[in-house]
């Protein structure tokens, strides 16, 4: 039998180029569209490292859908999709809000468009726990109130959740798997493949590691004046790969009709928050190298603290985040030290 085909856009990011690992060591036949703006076509070449499968590539934008329609032409049978095809800095949506509806919006429309005429029979979207707003109570559940938005990157999540539920309400013959993320940070285990962003890097992470390496002067902590034990913010900091193994068992799910619903919803986190200067301490322990940083103001759009309640994947889906905080920023800082040996970094 041959295996079941998986697009997967924004393939070459972040979170998409470590779920699609997942989906190649799975079993899946998987192609990859991006448009390289915030990634690299060597990230190709690291999966494929891991893998000893290349997957296949479309250099692309997915806002435009004539691209799209090619793409289904030209790898026809395409059983699912995962969409990570988005901008997602919280600080640079407020700056660049037309950037950021024009981008996340425009791509899910076109993908929904083009689903039923190819025969998918479902679509794992990539949401965010920034449709909670600042929540009231945490750890925050699948029912906690969808909350203003605090920047536009959040609001396109939420108005993107409704889309969703609104087309598959008026009958769409597929289904979606919403899945909540938290905050992914690390890396592969191997330093294949990790976190790079073009330019300066607008998420904690990876500015943290290129400012233990020298790379930039110093890290900038957005406020210490929070209602939180530090004064930091407080976040639920998940490992990358357990985070994309959930992407995995959300395909299987919906490719053999296991959902019991249309549309499901599932928060991934690992249920504890961490604060940022929390964060900073475990990863100079983890790895004996210190992070210079200052406290500066706040940063518009932020959220004071939210942590997940992950029990509804950990029961229905059988997932769990597994790796420990340490373990994972220990694969940061072993990821920005193969690039520095690449001399890419």
């Amino acid at each position: 039998m041959a295996a079941e085909r998986i697009l997967v856009t924004g393939g070459t990011g972040y979170i998409g180029s470590h779920t699609a690992v997942e989906l190649i060591n799975a079993g899946y036949q998987v192609v990859i569209i991006d448009n390289l703006s915030n990634s690299s076509r060597d990230v190709i070449d690291g999966i494929e490292r891991i893998t000893g499968v290349r997957p296949d590539f479309v250099e692309g934008d997915c806002t435009d859908i004539d691209t799209l329609r090619r793409l289904f032409a030209e790898y026809p049978g395409i059983k699912g999709i995962i969409n990570f095809a988005a901008s997602k800095a919280v600080g640079e949506s407020v700056k660049k809000p037309i950037l950021y509806y024009r981008n996340n919006l425009d791509t899910l429309l076109n993908l929904l468009d083009l689903m039923a005429d190819n025969g998918v029979k479902g679509i794992v979207f990539s949401s965010s726990c920034t449709v909670y707003g600042e929540p009231d109570v945490n750890p925050v559940t699948e029912q906690s109130p969808i909350k203003k938005a605090t920047s536009p990157y959040g609001n396109t999540k939420q108005i993107s959740e409704e889309i969703i539920t609104d087309v598959i309400a008026a009958g769409a013959p597929f289904k979606s798997i919403i899945l909540r993320y938290f905050n992914p940070v690390g890396a592969h285990p191997s330093a294949e493949i990790g976190e790079l962003p073009n330019g300066v890097p607008q998420n904690l992470i990876p500015y943290l590691t290129q400012t233990a390496m020298g790379i930039r002067e110093k890290l900038s902590v957005f406020g210490d004046d929070y209602n939180t034990p530090d004064g930091s913010c407080i976040r639920d900091y998940i490992n990358v790969v357990d985070l994309a193994k959930a992407h995995v068992i959300a395909v299987r799910r919906m490719l053999d009709d296991a959902s019991e619903a249309p549309i499901e919803i599932f928060n991934l986190g690992t249920g504890k928050g961490v604060s940022v200067l929390e964060l900073i301490n475990t990863f100079e322990s983890a790895t004996g190298v210190k992070v210079p940083h200052v406290i500066t103001g706040r940063r518009e759009g932020d959220i004071e603290k939210v942590w997940a309640d992950p029990s509804y994947a950990n029961n229905v889906l059988g997932w769990k985040a597994e790796t420990p905080l340490a373990d994972t920023l220990a694969s940061a800082w072993n990821w920005q030290k193969r690039l520095r040996e690449r001399g890419i970094m």
